[in-house]
């Protein structure tokens, strides 16, 4: 018998990955590429899942036994009463991207934040004692802010729609100012219909932040800036999204000088996070880099 019949086979552990919209997603390429690299036995897998979705979801990987599973928009908040346990990360930032199924127990982790922040240290940015406006507080956007806090940055400014998502992001204000031991960060609020606001922070800022999916399919040409006035030559603008590579905002702040940072770094740097977890292996980040980045 040929020794290569395909990597599946009947041991293969199943690792998911549950959002909507999902096509956009090149997650499954970078985590079996890794697999492959590392001869690992294992197989990532995307499904197009929603909020109203996910519990039966949830329930049925618990019966499958699957390794564990990424969650991204809009599911990051909502999957939280599904699972067993919350590493300290998640109850941080109240939302989870990453689950790890230790014996029949979902832990859930959220491994965004770190991303965003490693993505920046890549990009040779210091976060500590700078100021930071961003924009969202949904399952993206809460990570950013908390691990940005946790990390030295000296103060943030969080935009948010003025509905149920403000009171989020008050509750984010609150843990940065109130709970967060060690950290030294000032937060503010203020809901992004005021722009005004929105221009003044964005100019006593270094760093600007889009956390939401404002930009991503399928919202492709829009931004969360109306105004490009407000941007200037000396602002790190930063995007969570990544597909398409260069958005709408960061198209607005090439043109305006601005140092830009799509998604991509994050994505890989909150993925090789993840893999950690579940395969217990370090990711191979550069070969990573040089197959689907470069």
């Amino acid at each position: 018998m040929k020794k290569d019949l395909g990597r599946i086979n009947g041991k293969t552990q199943l690792i998911g990955l549950f959002a909507t919209p999902i096509g956009h997603s090149l997650s499954p390429t970078m985590h079996n590429l890794a697999f492959k690299k590392l001869g690992l036995n294992y197989a990532y897998l995307a499904f197009e899942v929603g909020n109203e979705q996910l519990q039966d979801v949830v329930t049925g990987m618990r019966a499958l036994n699957v390794r564990g599973f990424n969650v991204s928009m809009p599911n990051k908040m909502n999957i939280l009463p599904y699972l067993d346990e919350l590493a300290d990360s998640a109850k941080f930032t109240g939302a989870v991207n990453t689950v790890v199924n230790e014996n029949g127990t979902l832990i859930g982790h959220s491994t965004d934040g770190m991303g965003y922040v490693r993505n920046l240290k890549e990009h040779g940015i210091d976060i500590t004692g700078k100021k930071m406006t961003l924009v969202g507080s949904g399952g993206a956007a809460t990570p950013i802010a908390i691990q940005s806090a946790l990390e030295g940055l000296g103060e943030i400014s969080i935009f948010a729609r003025n509905d149920a998502f403000f009171e989020r992001a008050k509750e984010n204000v609150r843990m940065i100012n109130e709970d967060m031991k060690g950290s030294h960060c000032k937060a503010n609020i203020f809901p992004l219909e005021d722009k005004e606001a929105l221009r003044a922070e964005i100019a006593s800022s270094d760093i600007f932040a889009n956390g939401t999916g404002v930009g991503m399919k399928p919202l492709e040409g829009l931004s969360v800036i109306e105004d490009t006035s407000m941007l200037c030559p000396d602002l790190i603008v930063t995007d969570v999204v990544y597909n398409p590579v260069k958005s709408k905002l960061l198209e607005q702040a090439e043109e305006a000088g601005c140092q830009t940072i799509n998604g991509l770094g994050m994505m890989l740097w909150q993925g090789a996070m993840a893999f950690e977890y579940w395969t217990g292996r370090e990711m191979p980040v550069q070969y990573i880099k040089e197959q689907m980045f470069e």
